[in-house]
């Protein structure tokens, strides 16, 4: 499950796995069902259905397997209009078909059509389209209640919704992985975040700091969140409990960014627990975590010295090339580096932006801001 909205505004609701809209304030979820040359179906019940987020974002293509081709049902929010999530489908089968939605008002730029559904039973607050080979429908259902019955003209695409949210996420950093679905990770997990804030039910003081320090490099102002920092580091000094490697230093850099630099050595006195320098195997269950293991598989570095690619290189990498933008090292610098390989070995471009922070690398090392070196 997927959550949609805007940044800013209040209204959120979940995409299920099958496309269906359920917006967190109580009202009606708004369900689909497509009428193709066979028969009617139901997304939530066909064994054809299957889910994508747009690059990780939350702009969500759920399709369904009809005669001739799929019914690709698209789901993601703009801020037009107060506030609109917009729910487009489009055939892409070889016939015509027709697309049913119930459970709210919808805003549209054509009326549906006045045919009673045949064949399947639907609430009676069912509108139905009609859809051309090919052809799309677009439709919405505004956040404030106040947007008019016509859906504005223009809106966002899909497209374009997905790059926004791209740009928004990749002001931490910008990765190039041979492992997509890393990628896609880090972005969902971003946009959530930026959705949601880093709080949750169960609390977790490492998870929210982690959230906290991600939000700083995604844009948020340091200053806001030194509370809630130290919040967080009081719990984890009183629970005596291990802290993951690399907690404490992205809590230091967001009071280190907030101008905090007296608090800054005062968690360095704390004693807190902090265990084995280990980058675990699974992706974190909880998103909150999975920026920063992610690019703790990349670089892991303390006041001193940065190791890249500290657990070397995963097999399925070997003789791929990547790159990465923007890793946080250290309490006020970034490095960016590319490998490409020559042959069985690595070769590095890398450069370090704010205070020098000398690199190493399984006995290599360099104090240098930027260059290029070959890999043993």
């Amino acid at each position: 499950m997927t959550c949609t909205g805007v940044v800013g505004g209040q209204w959120r609701a979940t995409i299920t796995g099958w496309g269906a809209i359920e917006p967190w304030d109580g009202s009606p979820s708004i369900d689909w069902f497509v009428a193709a040359d066979d028969r009617w179906h139901r997304p939530q019940h066909e064994t054809s259905t299957r889910q994508t987020m747009l690059e990780g974002t939350p702009v969500v293509e759920t399709r369904v397997r009809i005669p001739g081709g799929d019914a690709v049902h698209r789901v993601y929010s703009v801020a037009d209009a107060a506030g609109l999530t917009v729910i487009e489908v489009t055939n892409e089968s070889t016939l015509p078909i027709a697309v049913a939605f119930t459970g709210a008002p919808l805003l549209s730029r054509r009326p549906p059509t006045s045919m009673p559904p045949q064949g399947i039973d639907l609430p009676a607050d069912a509108v139905i389209y009609p859809i051309g080979h090919q052809s799309s429908v677009v439709v919405a259902r505004s956040h404030s209640g106040t947007a008019g019955p016509a859906l504005p003209e223009p809106i966002p695409s899909a497209e374009q919704v997905a790059r926004g949210w791209l740009a928004q996420t990749q002001r931490a950093s910008r990765l190039h992985l041979p492992d997509a679905a890393m990628v896609d990770a880090v972005t969902t997990a971003r946009c959530e975040l930026l959705l949601n804030g880093p709080t949750a039910e169960d609390d977790d003081p490492v998870s929210v700091l982690l959230g906290i320090a991600e939000l700083v490099r995604l844009g948020h102002q340091p200053a806001i969140w030194v509370p809630g920092v130290a919040a967080e580091l009081e719990r984890l000094a009183r629970s005596g409990t291990q802290i993951p490697a690399g907690v404490v230093e992205a809590a230091a850099r967001v009071l280190h960014a907030a101008g905090e630099d007296r608090a800054v050595e005062d968690l360095r006195r704390m004693a807190l627990h902090v265990s084995n320098d280990d980058v675990a195997e699974e992706l974190p269950s909880d998103s909150r975590r999975v920026p920063w293991w992610v690019e703790r598989r990349l670089v892991v570095s303390d006041e001193r010295t940065a190791q890249v690619m500290p657990a070397g290189f995963p097999s399925t990498w070997l003789g791929t090339d990547f790159e990465a933008h923007g890793l946080r090292i250290g309490l006020a610098s970034t490095l960016s580096f590319a490998i490409r390989w020559h042959g069985e070995r690595p070769a590095v471009l890398w450069e370090v932006t704010g205070p020098p922070m000398p690199l190493t690398h399984e006995g290599w090392s360099t104090a240098q801001l930027s260059g290029e070196a070959l890999w043993q």
